[in-house]
């Protein structure tokens, strides 16, 4: 079957409908890894938006139910070049097109996907319609489009409710289990799993839990996830981290949690022309110079511009176009970074600082 991806600007690629079969209106992004496309698909700050895989051929090693990195799939929908007809793997469930049909997500293939990256990279991001409707009116159609937000997608992806998962048995040590708070934000399964492996207990919490109770079940230290969306339009949330900010609870953030944490504190954040997506962004350590790979998702970014060096100062910053990817707070225990240290699926390379937060959290203690 024919299938149509319609972008604001007028461009339509015509290529294959793949996946669910519906009509959707989304912002169109675009991922450039090689890999890890069922973590890109369980990821939920893809929530409110359709990927485009830069890598040409995707699907050729299946479906592995164990490596979601949430319950569900959240993208609205999913744009490559060629969908692999066959996924050799010895730990496959099922294939891709597979999945895309049970989680109703639908796409496109057999489309130009260089070209289309290039037009979001000098245009900028902007939305479109996947579509089989051969008949399609694109003087009805692009207004729609124009129109189109992602709105407050948080609340659509947060946990319902608080649960707790308990941290690895096999570490051994005689000091105590450290407490740790996540904000599930749209939270990786990989932050939780991070922290559970460094024998951490995790409670998540939905994300407008309130600072009263996160503080009342006395955490030794709060981490704040990744999530979707315009940081600006959670405005309530934003309010009860400036009251986690005023606690001399020790604090790492992640991605939209690293940009409320911002807001929180009277910074700025503004939306980059076409984001960073992917595994393979090198970003440099400002205190060492040591310059790291790694996996990032994210459309908005926080102005180093208009920081206040009282409360905060860069301390990581991308190396491709010198854009902030993290920040120290000043005389807090407090560090948040853009990128992703629990990766999955790589690359590994910022993996310690999960350990950095838990020797902030001993620290804390030991004051």
């Amino acid at each position: 079957m024919k299938a149509f991806l319609i972008l604001e600007d007028g461009t339509v690629f015509e290529g294959i409908h793949i996946g669910a079969d519906k009509e959707i209106i989304s912002e169109i992004v675009f991922n450039t890894s090689m890999a890890g496309y069922l973590e890109v698909l369980t990821d939920p700050s893809y929530a409110g938006q359709a990927v485009c895989m830069t890598y040409p051929l995707i699907g050729n090693y299946g479906i592995c139910l164990s490596d979601m990195e949430s319950k569900k799939a959240w993208p609205d929908g999913f744009i490559v070049r060629e969908l692999s007809r066959v996924a050799s793997n010895f730990r496959k469930d099922i294939t891709i097109q597979e999945f895309l049909e049970k989680q109703d997500i639908p796409g496109i293939a057999g489309i130009d996907t260089r070209a289309l990256t290039k037009i979001l990279r000098e245009k900028g991001t902007m939305n479109g319609m996947i579509t089989t409707n051969e008949v399609y009116d694109l003087n009805d159609i692009l207004p729609k489009l124009k129109a189109y937000t992602t709105g407050k997608v948080v609340e659509k992806v947060t946990c319902k409710e608080k649960y707790v998962i308990k941290g690895s048995d096999d570490l051994n040590e005689d000091r105590p289990r450290k407490k740790v708070a996540l904000l599930d934000l749209g939270a990786k399964n990989n932050i939780a799993g991070s922290l559970a492996r460094r024998g951490c207990d995790v409670t998540v919490y939905p994300a407008d839990t309130s600072a009263k109770e996160i503080i009342a079940d006395a955490p030794d230290g709060i981490m704040l996830s990744n999530g979707p969306g315009d940081p600006k339009e959670c405005t309530g949330i934003i309010a009860e981290i400036k009251k986690l900010y005023d606690t001399d609870i020790p604090i790492f953030a992640i991605c939209l949690g690293h940009q409320l944490m911002a807001l929180a504190t009277g910074a700025d954040t503004f939306k980059m022309k076409y984001g960073h997506r992917g595994g393979n962004h090198p970003v440099k350590d400002l205190e060492t110079g040591r310059v790291y790979i790694s996996s990032q998702n994210h459309g908005y970014v926080v102005d180093m511009d208009k920081l206040d060096p009282k409360v905060a100062v860069p301390a990581f910053i991308n190396v491709n176009d010198g854009t902030n990817e993290g920040l120290k707070y000043t005389g807090k225990n407090i560090f948040t970074v853009q990128y992703h240290p629990e990766a999955c699926p790589g690359p590994q390379d910022s993996g310690y600082l999960f350990d950095k937060f838990i020797q902030m959290m001993e620290v804390g203690k030991d004051a």
